[in-house]
Formats: C-alpha cells, structure tokens, sequence
C-alpha cells in the first residue's frame, strides 16, 4: 500500500485546516460563475436528490446567498431519502458518549483502524489513481469525525443515546479491519432526527425565496455549453400521492430544462437496482447471489451515476460495495422485496446453509465483507443464526428508524421496557418473519430448519455436535473458542453488558430457551465507489481535471472522493459521509459562484 507522507513538521490536522481555508480558493481560481442573474438562469446552483447530502448542500447554498433548486424524482413524502429510514447511527471519536462509558479513543488510533479497515491499494499517491482522493477525504473525515462533527450538530439540536454500540469489531489484528472501541452512537430520534435539522433549513429557505423544491422531476441529463456546465434537462413524472418509500409511478406528463452553472449530483448508489449489484460485484466476494432482499426503496436506481458520467465525471471503485449477510424477509414490506437488517450481538453461532460452523472472523458484527465472501463461497445464498431466546432478548437490534419506535419517538419508557422484555419489532418478526424457526428441542428446530428450505441440508448429530462443542467452553472463564472469548470480551465493556449482550450461556441450556434458528438472506445497501471528487467535492473527469460546474456528494461520490471507506466500512459512516461531504460540496459550490 502506497501512502502519501505529509512534509515535516505539519500535521493531519493542521493540513486539513490549512486545506478547508483554500477550498473556496481553488474552486474560484477553477471556475467563476455569476451570481443569479434573473433571465438567463434559473438559479445559481442545482442539487439532483433530495437525500441527506442533498439536504445538507443546499442548505449550505442557500445559508451563503445563493439561489438554489432542489430536485427529485420522488414525491415530497420521501424528502430525506435513505436517510429517513436509517437507524441514525454516526462515527464519533473521542465523543462525550464515550469517555461517559470508559472508553479511550483518539484520532490516531481512529485513523488506525480506518486504514486497516479501508486497505486503499489503487494508487494512493498517484493523482490519477483510483485511491487518492478517496484516501484524502478518509484523512479528512477522520480529522472531521474527530473534531467539529459532534459539536457541529449538536448546536443543531442532534442528541444520541449514551450507550455507544461496538460496530464491525474486525478480523482479530490491532492493525486490521474493525473497530479497537465502540463508536457507533444512535442519533436520539434515529434518522428522522438526523435528517430534521437540515430539511427545516431548506424548507426556510424556500419560504423565504431562496430555494426551490422540484418534486418529480426527473433528470436524464447533464447539460453543458462549451465544456462547462449550464443546467440539467430531463422529465416531469405526474403527480404521486405514494407514500414515504412505497414506488411512485414513472409515467411522463412533460419535460423540462433548467438552467444554472453548478450542478450538484447527490442521487445515492444501486442498491435497489439488482442488476446493476450484480454487474459490479467483486470477483474477490465469489458469485453475487442469486437471490438478495432490498435494504433501500426502489428509487435507488443508480440513474445518476451513467447520466453523470456522460457529462465527463469519472467513476471510480465501481466493484466496492457494502452488502449485509444478516438480511430478513420484511413480513410487511414498504417497497419492493424489503429486507431487514439485524444488528447482533456476538452469542448467536452462525453456520452456512449445510449447517457448518463458520469461524473466525466471521462472527456476529466483527466482518461483513469477509463473511459475505464465506457465504457466496458455501455455493448457497443464506446462512443460519442458532440462538436462544436469552440472546435475542438482548442481543438482536433491527436496522431502520421504523423497528425502532422507542428510539425514534424518543420514547423513554418504551426504551428502559427493553430491560425486562423483547423488544416487539423483535417478536413480531419472530412470529409473522419467513425466515425464524422457533423450537422446544434442537431435532425439532433441524426439522423446521429443513422444512423452510425445502432442502434438507442440516443433519441434526453434526449441528448437534457443533453446539455442544461451543457449550462445552462456557464451564470457565477462558476459552480457546474464538466466539466465546469475544462475548467475554464483550461483557467487559460496559455498554455491551448494559444492552447488547446476554449473559454468557450454553446454547442447549433449556433456561435460556426456547430455541431459534434464523435464516440470513444477503441484504443490498450501500455503494462505496462512484463519482471521484477532489475535497470541494468537484467531479474530476478521466484526466484528472474538475468538470466545471460539477460537484458531487453522499453515495452517488463514494461518500466522498470516489470512495473514503476504501473496500470496507467501521459503520455510522454513511450518514456522516453524506453530511461531510454535502458540507464540503455546497460550501465550494457557494464560493465558485460569489461575485
């Protein structure tokens, strides 16, 4: 891995500060534009998706004089985008949430952890390669998430639950892939929350005429004059009374083109677009799936990315993607083949679809990538929790701010109920979810195991021996078992036994029962490659040279540079990763058009 090294004597920090004095610098030495000019414009800049990042653009747009258009192919009902539907968790380092629970955390060993984790290997110090701008931005973020980003939003009124999750815990070395400490903190009022702060600026600055919604429009094209960027052009979709997330109609009822010297590209990534997941994947992660659920609404198609490139943006990273292997079949689903994340703890024994253990690091929440390889490599497209329902009580958490009515109604009774009972998303799934099978015995729980698969692929005295195995370490303190001895490791951090981890027990102890097995579907997400951009979140062209007029942000730019998280993610990163860079992007796309 090549690394850039910074001249002696200036550190990260002090290079990002000297670096955000000279964004709006270099984006005006690259492009002037006139300030809204009436008739031979519509506005200043326009922002193409009203996600997070778009949010975030825009409000920075309009905070700073300009006049901006906010476009979307949606109703207004899904306003916020994925982000409305997240469970609000952000990355902070050495945040007030974690000193509250013991933990040590600083920016070098944040930067540790992001590096092993990112494994930036395409051209680092090449400024035409795949990695460097994806590699500053990492450096920028980390600098970001270490610093202003906690205080920043806090003086917009953002609060988290002080209990900080411990996230992708890695592959088992100081210097790999994972998290040294718990840092993912879960936005009080989950995602709506996070996207609260930046709607109510935007919709105040359309009320005051300095912004513009444009619901339903659609846009196919990039235009440029003269190897600039004038305006966007595409078609006006009819009205559509779908509600948040449900599919909206795509029928045309006219056209249009609007006319402005920025353009700001925030659409997201492919996830609800299969065909383009499966055109993507990595050899390195085996076969894509043949059968996958949908972690986001249908309208993340990915459009964006080709009409982008065809107005001369380089996409980059393409084959880097964020897909779970902890997926479930939504009983009742919002949009298209919606899938469920479960976020475990680390006590449900994980097997693949034989029924074969795996092992480490593929342990509940230490690698997802690397566990999703695994899977694909078992020639199956599912795997298998066997747990009890001692474990689920405390251990299982349903990605999405709709599982999470306590969290996200800021209910505090709601929330401290979690101490003495399931939680009910948690029951309900258990009850109405295709994928749970629920036993009073463990041959009872291999027949039903069968039965949902049609397939017969688990024989009870191999699974059996497995478990007993596994039971048989828990007579001590001390384990050889790789899993046992991270749930102790868990139980020593105090948030883990606080929440997130259940007494450590044998799976076959009839107390802790009754049994369950749950079948995992592999759940499409996030895209971590895509449109490359330079720290003013400029997109750069196949020469490396800023398109002008161009900006990206959020998903549809890798988070940032073409991909700041490299091939894997520490999570809480997305959402921050769309507001850093819809802050980077709005605030240059600002400047570039000052008088």
């Amino acid at each position: 891995m090549d690394h850039p090294i910074a001249p002696a004597g200036i550190t990260r920090r002090r290079a990002l500060t000297v670096t955000g004095g000279m964004l709006a610098g270099a984006a005006l030495a690259g492009h002037a534009f006139p300030a809204f000019a009436g008739e031979s414009q519509d506005a200043d800049a326009i922002v193409v998706g009203h996600g997070l990042a778009g949010l975030v653009a825009t409000a920075e747009l309009a905070a700073a004089g300009r006049k901006v258009l906010l476009l979307d192919q949606e109703p207004e009902a899904s306003l916020g985008g994925q982000a409305f539907w997240s469970f609000g968790g952000l990355f902070f380092v050495d945040s007030e949430e974690q000193r509250l629970m013991g933990v040590k955390d600083n920016h070098d060993l944040a930067w540790q952890d992001w590096l092993g984790s990112a494994g930036f290997d395409r051209g680092v110090a090449d400024p035409a390669g795949q990695d460097h701008w994806a590699y500053k931005w990492a450096e920028a973020y980390v600098d970001f998430a270490s610093g202003e980003k906690r205080s920043w939003l806090a003086g917009l009124g953002v609060q988290w639950f002080p209990i900080v999750g411990w996230a992708e815990r890695g592959g088992g070395l100081a210097d790999g892939h994972g998290n040294s400490v718990p840092r993912f903190h879960v936005t009080w009022g989950t995602g709506p929350a996070v996207v609260e702060p930046f709607e109510k600026k935007v919709r105040a600055a359309v009320a005051a005429g300095k912004a513009g919604f444009r619901f339903r429009h659609r846009v196919d094209g990039i235009v440029t004059t003269g190897g600039a960027v004038s305006g966007v052009r595409g078609a006006v979709l009819e009205p559509s009374s779908a509600a948040r997330g449900k599919p909206s109609s795509r029928t045309v009822i006219g056209e249009f083109e609007l006319r402005a010297p920025v353009v700001v590209v925030t659409s997201g990534g492919i996830g609800a677009n299969h065909d383009l997941v499966r055109q993507n994947w990595p050899a390195r992660l085996g076969a894509p799936p043949k059968s996958m659920v949908t972690g986001v609404p249908a309208h993340v198609d990915g459009r964006m990315l080709a009409i982008t490139e065809r107005a001369g943006g380089r996409i980059v990273n393409p084959d880097r993607m964020w897909h779970y292997t902890e997926g479930l079949r939504n009983y009742d689903p919002i949009w298209p083949g919606h899938g469920i994340r479960i976020l475990p703890g680390p006590s449900s024994m994980w097997f693949d679809a034989t029924g074969k253990r795996f092992g480490a690091p593929d342990l509940p929440g230490y690698d997802t990538l690397h566990t999703l390889g695994s899977i694909t490599a078992s020639g199956y497209d599912y795997s298998w929790f066997v747990t009890t329902q001692k474990i689920i009580a405390k251990e299982f958490a349903l990605s999405g701010s709709e599982q999470n009515p306590d969290l996200t109604n800021k209910n505090v009774w709601q929330l401290l109920s979690r101490i003495w009972q399931t939680p009910e998303p948690i029951e309900k799934f258990k009850k109405n979810g295709a994928d749970f099978v629920v036993a009073g015995t463990l041959s009872e729980l291999v027949a039903g195991m069968n039965k949902l698969t049609g397939d017969n692929l688990i024989d009870l005295a191999r699974l059996k021996a497995q478990i007993e195995a596994r039971d048989r370490e828990m007579d001590n303190p001390y384990s050889k078992d790789v899993q046992v001895m991270g749930i102790r490791n868990a139980l020593s951090y105090i948030g883990d036994s606080l929440s997130r981890t259940a007494p450590a027990h044998k799976i076959l102890d009839p107390s802790a029962g009754p049994l369950i097995a749950v079948r995992l579907n592999v759940l499409t997400r996030k895209t971590l490659g895509g449109l490359q951009t330079d720290l003013s979140g400029r997109v750069l062209g196949p020469s490396g040279e800023p398109v002008p007029g161009l900006y990206a942000a959020g998903e549809v730019a890798g988070f940032g540079g073409g991909g700041v998280h490299g091939y894997r993610s520490l999570e809480g990163t997305f959402l921050g990763g769309c507001l850093f860079s819809g802050r980077q992007a709005g605030r240059a796309a600002a400047a570039a058009t000052a008088t």
